[in-house]
């Protein structure tokens, strides 16, 4: 048993960073990365996902998300040097819930760099992005590749 612990442990570490390289998305139908070129959503699609994300269980769960994260790093002392996958999950969870209908893939890199990518409604809400991403701690910069593309019929 004692030798098959650490195999164990390594299994998980692995299987971890490999589901952890995602990148973080508003919607299912968002794009895979922040770099790809972005469709305009169906209504259909855009309907969902803003009645998903206004949801309030949804705003409370993606809150709450965005205060435990705030709190467990400034316990630890890290709240000025975040991990990209929290930097992206952060960013991506405070997008979902102020512009619910984008279709938005977030990326980040260890030092503070968030690339937003994907499609949203309205002139309006692209020029939100950039705000709303500078209020989680951490982020330094923001690299906007979302473009407007409104629901398609």
């Amino acid at each position: 048993m004692q030798k098959l612990t650490p195999f164990f442990i390594s299994c998980l570490l692995v299987f971890g960073v490999a589901a952890c390289d995602n990148a973080s998305k508003t919607s299912e139908s968002a794009p895979g990365n922040p770099n790809e070129t972005p469709q305009a959503p169906t209504a259909q699609t855009t309907q969902a996902s803003q009645q998903d994300a206004q949801s309030e269980v949804r705003r409370k769960q993606a809150n709450s998300d965005i205060r435990a994260r705030e709190q467990r790093n400034n316990t630890t002392g890290g709240d000025t040097d975040r991990a990209k996958g929290d930097l992206a999950s952060e960013v991506r969870s405070k997008l979902e819930v102020n512009i619910p209908k984008s279709q938005l893939t977030v990326d980040a890199t260890d030092n503070g760099t968030v690339t937003v990518g994907g499609t949203v409604s309205n002139q309006q809400e692209l020029a939100k992005i950039e705000r709303l991403a500078k209020q989680i701690k951490g982020v330094k910069t923001v690299v906007i590749k979302a473009t407007v593309a409104p629901p398609k019929s």
